[in-house]
Order: C-alpha cells, then sequence, then structure tokens
C-alpha cells in the first residue's frame, strides 16, 4: 500500500450524514440540478473518498466550496477572474478533510478577499445550489461544488488574492446573463436564474409579512 492509497482510504472525520443532510436540504432548481442532487447523494453514501488530498486531481472526484458574494443594497454579484481556470467564477475552494464546507467558505473568504464571511438572509449558512463539473485541461478531475450566498458591501472588498485571481467584477443579474458561456463557470447562468427566484420569493414573503 502506497502512502497515497492510505490518504484516499483514512475515514472522513465529518459525519457523512451531515453532508447529505446539506445536499437534501438544496430545492432544485431544474432537472440538470436535480440529476447533479441525485448522483452527490449517491457519492457520499457510496463510502467513497470526498475530499482532496493532493492538488490538483487526487481523488479525482472531491468537494468544493463556491461563495458569491452579493451586495443587496447595489444588487450586485461579484465575480473573480480566476488564473488557473481562464474563467469569471465566484471566489471559493476545496473543503480539506474533515472540514464542514461553511467552514471552508469562512476560511477561503478570509484568505482570497480579507473580510469575514457575512451568511445572506436568502439562505443562512446553507448552500444555495449544487453542481457536479469537470475541469478542463490537463489533470483534469470533478468538482462537487456547494454554492454558499454571502452579503458583502462592495465597498468593503478592497483586495484580493493575486496569485489567484487576476481581477474581480460587480455585476448585476442581468450583466451576468449578458456575459457570454464560454467567459464563466458553466453553471453562472443557471445560479444567477435560481437566485433571482430566490430573492423574489423572499421579497414576497417579507411583503405580505408587512402587510398583515
Amino acid at each position: 500500500m502506497t502512502s497515497t492509497d492510505h490518504l484516499l482510504i483514512a475515514p472522513d472525520d465529518q459525519p457523512r450524514g451531515h453532508l447529505l443532510s446539506l445536499v437534501g436540504a438544496i430545492e432544485p432548481w431544474d432537472y440538470l440540478e436535480r440529476t447533479h442532487l441525485d448522483a452527490t447523494r449517491q457519492w457520499i453514501a457510496s463510502g467513497a473518498p470526498l475530499y482532496r488530498v493532493r492538488k490538483p486531481d487526487v481523488p479525482a472526484k472531491h468537494l468544493v466550496s463556491y461563495f458569491v458574494v452579493l451586495d443587496d443594497t447595489r444588487g450586485q454579484l461579484l465575480l473573480v477572474a480566476h488564473r488557473k481556470a481562464g474563467l469569471w467564477l465566484p471566489a471559493g475552494g476545496h473543503v480539506e478533510p474533515g472540514e464542514d464546507p461553511w467552514a471552508a467558505v469562512v476560511r477561503e473568504c478570509r484568505e482570497e478577499l480579507g473580510i469575514e464571511a457575512v451568511a445572506s438572509p436568502i439562505t443562512g449558512e446553507q448552500p444555495l445550489f449544487l453542481t457536479v463539473t469537470r475541469t478542463q485541461g490537463q489533470r483534469a478531475h470533478t468538482d462537487v461544488s456547494l454554492w454558499y450566498l454571502l452579503n458583502a458591501g462592495a465597498h468593503t472588498i478592497t483586495s484580493y488574492d493575486h496569485s489567484e485571481f487576476n481581477a474581480i467584477r460587480w455585476l448585476t443579474d442581468e450583466q451576468v446573463l449578458e456575459e457570454p458561456d464560454d467567459l464563466l463557470d458553466p453553471h453562472m447562468h443557471r445560479f444567477t436564474r435560481k437566485l433571482q427566484h430566490a430573492r423574489a420569493r423572499r421579497h414576497g414573503k417579507e411583503s405580505a409579512a408587512a402587510a398583515s
């Protein structure tokens, strides 16, 4: 048995039941997300390794936490120009072995954007969206990504990790949807439409509560 084999079969510190609960609580936006959710539940329950232990592709399928930062006052989302991917993406990173996915958001938010993670009231500390994506290029692998939503004013982000990103941009929902697919994470348009629906639903509930 090699040292790598030992890492791959080491037991997970984080209960798989917690991950299954997180995934099970996500309401699928469309058929593709339903398919991804079903496949992810099967993957977690199978006993397969869940966490990356060696960059970039060991194991070949592993957990990622994305976080989309929303300036709710301005109605803008933050996207970053990721150096390796060559795409505009939400910020985020790989979940460490035994790490809670929300804890990964807190850690990566501090490292990449220099701010503390504040969960959006739309979602709390729960993921809004899930994707399963095969990366491109050499050493391709599969990212199982939980997408979280954070609240932050654009003025609070004054720096970012230049080793990871070339630039950052704040875009409205409409501007994100106008961007060509091949410049963005392949699921960014779908996430944006799901977020629009979630924001409208929350606004409707708040309006109904205020009127009662």
